[in-house]
């Protein structure tokens, strides 16, 4: 059974950090793009940072340029997400997935994704 599993999710202060992880078992995602995606309750679930295979192409949304840093360890099958600089916009439940194509066309849409971790809750407050 392929799983992604989220972690490192929990409650911050405005101002501080965390690091998400992304682990994934049932198979090898070293050769897929990934992506991190977030829902904040009553929105829709949006794109945050995406990650090539290797690494050497990133990208990230608007509100998170700057503040966030994607990477990938994949001998270890791990995908990870800093967050620095947090704040209270950035409460959401956060989603790693695992992009349908070896491409990074519409890397920021979540139909372009194939398996979904179950989510790691992250709340910053004010």
């Amino acid at each position: 059974q392929v799983q992604l599993v989220e972690s490192g999710g929990g409650l911050v202060q405005a101002g501080g950090s965390l690091r998400l992880s992304c682990g994934a078992s049932g198979r090898t995602f070293n050769m897929d793009p990934m992506g991190w995606f977030r829902q904040a309750p009553g929105k829709e679930r949006e794109f945050v940072a995406f990650i090539n295979w290797s690494g050497s192409n990133t990208y990230y949304s608007d509100s998170v340029k700057g503040r966030f840093t994607i990477s990938r360890d994949n001998p270890k099958n791990t995908v990870y997400l800093q967050m620095n600089s947090l704040t209270p916009e950035d409460t959401a439940v956060y989603y790693c997935a695992a992009k349908i194509t070896y491409s990074s066309a519409a890397y920021y849409s979540t139909s372009e994704y194939h398996y979904w971790g179950q989510g790691t809750q992250v709340t910053v407050s004010s």
